[in-house]
């Protein structure tokens, strides 16, 4: 914990100030009666989600009363990459008698030493810490009661008035930016749905003249290959290549290379590339340059017939992309979307030159949404640094 510890304060080791710190059941599932029980998905932003629960058959299983969970106890998710550390308290009495699962742990305060709110801000504050504690064990990232109980340390003023007045300034200042948060991601979809909005009018109302093919009839697709993971390396090194998967486009982390020999599909920064598999299933890509992989397919247009931008746009408007949704909900067993299900499709388009014009303003268009995009995620961003830097200065005393 940072900073010196204020005037009439303590500080401790988590097991200290617990009552109870444990994991919750291994649940007999049911669909339509029986305990409540939460699991990682209802932890989030620090709110639990009770729609996301399941059901545990107790005539199988009893629960034990202290994993029922009470008013201020704080849900830590205790397995899971991406999962793992996420912290929420609650704030109302269950409605039913309610539990969490195995993954999820209850870490529930000594009475009477806490004013319950203050216990889960309190647990807030340590929650990046408790991300980065993990310990892949069997394959998985745990995070062992242990280590909970013994390395994380919290620091609290002994008057419960005062946590009182703490937690009254952390609720009005929370309570402000997540106003602000829910702002900007409104604006942050206004954004967007301009965008879509622009497309579908382009696009789902032909002009005169405009000619009407299937997709197969103005454009090939060449589906990726799958090299074995033999091959696979994580840093570049000479005569090997960047393997592109769907993930890559959205993070530049773990980049994978393979043998030059060992790839067969390749592709440039400007060429339309098709995520095949989901979710989202039919995610159309651009920005890499390597080998692709076999979730991937490139969209190859005929440009003496489609030009290449114009073709871009096309696959990105909300006609096409109902048709895979359709397609997907149609097909039983149905993974990803194939070369037939597009080559079907049929697209409209003007001459050449017309083309042109429209991926020109198009373009400009979109170039206009990702700056906007990027104001909202970057407000969004501090916002998120405001709420650390407002519970630092709590827990440093500076709330005056």
């Amino acid at each position: 914990m940072k900073g010196k510890l204020p005037g009439g304060w303590e500080e401790k080791n988590l097991g200290e100030v617990c009552s109870f710190l444990n994991r919750g059941i291994s649940p007999k599932y049911v669909e339509t009666y029986g305990v409540c029980v939460l699991n990682q998905k209802c932890i989030r932003d620090h709110f639990i989600r009770y729609e996301q629960s399941r059901r545990h058959d107790s005539s199988v299983k009893s629960v034990s009363p202290e994993r029922f969970i009470k008013l201020g106890d704080v849900l830590v998710n205790s397995t899971g990459t991406g999962t793992l550390g996420r912290v929420a308290q609650v704030r109302n009495n269950p409605k039913e008698q309610t539990t969490v699962d195995s993954h999820v742990t209850i870490v529930r305060p000594k009475e009477g030493m806490f004013f319950p709110d203050f216990f889960g801000y309190m647990l807030i504050l340590i929650e990046e810490a408790i991300k980065e504690a993990g310990e892949v064990c069997g394959g998985q990232t745990e995070l062992a009661r242990s280590v909970l109980e013994e390395r994380f340390f919290v620091r609290y003023p002994k008057s419960i008035p005062e946590q009182q007045r703490i937690v009254a300034i952390l609720d009005e200042a929370f309570a402000a930016i997540a106003t602000a948060k829910e702002n900007a991601e409104k604006n942050l979809q206004n954004a967007r749905e301009l965008f879509e909005s622009y497309l579908q009018s382009v696009f789902a109302n032909p002009g005169d003249g405009w000619e009407e093919k299937k997709l197969g009839e103005v454009c090939s697709f060449e589906g990726g290959s799958q090299p074995s993971k033999d091959y696979f390396i994580y840093d570049n090194k000479e005569e090997y290549i960047r393997l592109i998967q769907i993930r890559d486009y959205k993070t530049e982390e773990k980049k994978v290379y393979i043998p030059i020999e060992k790839a067969k599909r390749f592709c440039d920064e400007k060429e339309i590339m098709i995520g095949r598999y989901g979710p989202p299933v039919f995610q159309i890509l651009r920005g890499i340059k390597g080998a692709y992989n076999v979730a991937l397919m490139k969209a190859i247009p005929n440009e003496k017939i489609i030009e290449r931008e114009f073709m871009f746009f096309y696959l990105q408007h909300r006609g096409i992309q109902q048709y895979i949704i359709n397609l997907s909900q149609r097909a039983v067993g149905q993974t990803g979307i194939s070369r037939e299900d597009l080559e079907a499709y049929p697209i409209y388009f003007p001459n050449i030159k017309k083309q042109s014009e429209i991926a020109i303003v198009i373009t400009a268009l979109s170039a206009e949404t990702k700056k906007l995009e990027a104001i909202y995620r970057q407000k969004l961003a501090d916002l998120e640094e405001m709420k650390k830097s407002v519970l630092q200065k709590a827990f440093n005393g500076g709330l005056a």
